[in-house]
């Protein structure tokens, strides 16, 4: 690891072995997230209830450019699965940090609004008419309410654009107020 990494254990006997196995999980968080800066690496059994068996805590303090990623484990009785658990939830808040870093953002397609334009029911199909002028191909398998018999030119729908074999064409088409795909309500 490039960055400064710093071991403690507390009432935990000291083993290479265990130090190296936090080296190599420290080394390979590197790979998720390049820019670590230190971590401090904090492995303890709690002073508990003395009959519950001897659990151990994992504590990792990250350092990264404009914050502190800490992740808190009261985790299990093998020192291997405390210290795997551990660093797989600080490998997620990493990657997560760095995503939020980078600007990228998850995005949903836009619910778009049209008007069906033709409609045939013996193929169990039809086009809607985009506000752009575009022509969009859809399948009665496509709507979202299984209303396709209710359909008629003219109706108003709401559907997501997405690409087919054919090219684009509309997917979950709905006629509600509310829209299948979750995208909220008007």
């Amino acid at each position: 690891m490039k960055s400064l990494l710093q071991i403690t254990t507390r009432d935990v006997p000291h083993s290479e072995a265990l130090e190296s196995h936090i080296r190599q999980k420290a080394e390979k968080l590197e790979t998720f997230y390049p820019n670590i800066m230190g971590c401090r690496v904090v492995v303890e059994i709690p002073h508990k209830h003395k009959h519950q068996g001897r659990a151990f805590n994992v504590r990792l303090d990250i350092t990264v450019p404009g914050n502190e990623l800490v992740v808190n484990r009261e985790a299990d009785e093998d020192v291997y699965v405390a210290l795997r658990d551990a660093f797989n939830a600080a490998k997620r808040q990493l990657e997560d940090y760095g995503r939020r870093q980078r600007g990228e953002i998850k995005t949903h397609a836009p619910i778009l609004r049209g008007r069906v334009t033709r409609v045939i029911a013996e193929e169990s199909y039809g086009f809607i008419e985009t506000p752009d002028g575009q022509e969009l191909y859809f399948h009665r398998d496509n709507l979202a309410e299984n209303n396709f018999d209710k359909l008629a030119a003219g109706s108003e729908v709401r559907f997501l654009e997405d690409i087919g074999s054919e090219g684009l064409q509309a997917k979950r088409v709905s006629t509600g107020k509310r829209h299948a795909a979750g995208g909220g309500s008007e």
